[in-house]
């Protein structure tokens, strides 16, 4: 089955999924739409597609599916209209920065039995898949410890925080998706601490550039992550496991994997600069997953659930900085 896909909007991410859907196989690209008229026909022009509103893009009989880019105040209502009209959609998180909203999305969608898929492209990361394939084999026991350090090259302007959600619903998130991905529980307790020690303007706007989180299960497993908005290296992505036979552990990936060794030392090329190249393929590997639950008519993962309870994680933290103390995770 070939599966027309539609894109809202045409922004950076909006770039990185329209290269993925031509990479897939099975999928084509046949609409872009966005608030900006340039931007939208530059991207169609270039993958033979057409540009289309949002509403025409819902009543198209030629569209089998969307991918959401747009800001995150539209996601949730862009999801529920494209569920209305028959489409599978596939959504960037969060799905909104309100955990009801969340919930009265995830609703409409189940009671119209609608298809959702949520972007947490780090599961399609070979890397990180193969320290899960690691996991389920058994090869490292059962897993007591994870560790994940997440940090990027730089700060985003102001005008990005104050419509992000701040650290924790915007770039932890990902880690938080990771560490339920990895754990293979639910957390049940979140411990948080977070400083402004990169950009004074981010603490101005209410929210933090540094953080640490740890997350506890109710059998005791423990998972610590890292986040800060600035590493002057380059995109920094490592994560470790530790179980109870042995330790895995996926380390930072470079556009050329080469080591050059001198009378001066060792030398290695600088990482990836930032999630666009770094999680290429996994943006390429994610659509392809989605692709393939439309054409089998199965159930995409991850859901909508697993972007409810990434949120809700982020609500802990957020919670846990400001009260100074564990959260439970029966509290929000």
């Amino acid at each position: 089955m070939a599966v027309n896909v539609a894109l809202l909007g045409a922004g950076r991410i909006g770039k990185v999924h329209a290269k993925a859907i031509g990479a897939a196989e099975g999928a084509t690209l046949v609409a872009v739409a966005d608030a900006f008229e340039e931007a939208a026909t530059a991207l169609a022009d270039a993958y033979d597609a057409r540009v289309g509103s949002i509403d025409e893009i819902a009543s198209a009989k030629d569209v089998d599916a969307v991918i959401i880019c747009t800001p995150t105040n539209t996601h949730a209502n862009l999801i529920e209209q494209f569920a209305r009209a028959g489409k599978a959609v596939f959504c960037e998180k969060p799905i909104d920065l309100s955990l009801d909203r969340v919930k009265s999305c995830l609703k409409t969608v189940e009671d119209l039995n609608g298809t959702l898929m949520l972007g947490f492209n780090r599961r399609f990361d070979p890397h990180f898949r193969a320290v899960k394939e690691a996991i389920e084999s058994g090869r490292i026991g059962d897993v007591e410890m994870v560790h994940i350090t997440s940090r990027d090259p730089g700060a985003p302007p102001p005008a990005y925080i104050q419509s992000s959600g701040g650290i924790f619903r915007d770039m932890t998130i990902h880690d938080f998706d990771m560490a339920r991905f990895l754990l293979g529980e639910d957390v049940t307790t979140v411990y948080a601490t977070a400083s402004v020690l990169v950009d004074p303007e981010i603490g101005k706007l209410g929210d933090y550039d540094s953080a640490t989180v740890v997350l506890t299960t109710a059998s005791g497993k423990q998972c610590s992550i890292s986040n800060s908005r600035r590493a002057t290296y380059g995109y920094d992505q490592r994560i470790e496991v530790h179980g109870s036979k042995g330790a895995v552990s996926a380390e930072n990936q470079r556009p050329v994997s080469i080591e050059i060794a001198t009378e001066d030392g060792y030398v290695r090329p600088p990482l990836h600069g930032f999630f666009m190249t770094r999680y290429t393929d996994a943006y390429a590997a994610e659509i392809t997953a989605f692709v393939h639950a439309i054409d089998q008519d199965q159930s995409p993962d991850p859901n909508g659930e697993d972007g409810l309870k990434a949120l809700a994680l982020a609500e802990a933290a957020l919670k846990s900085v400001a009260e100074r103390r564990a959260v439970g995770m029966d509290e929000i």
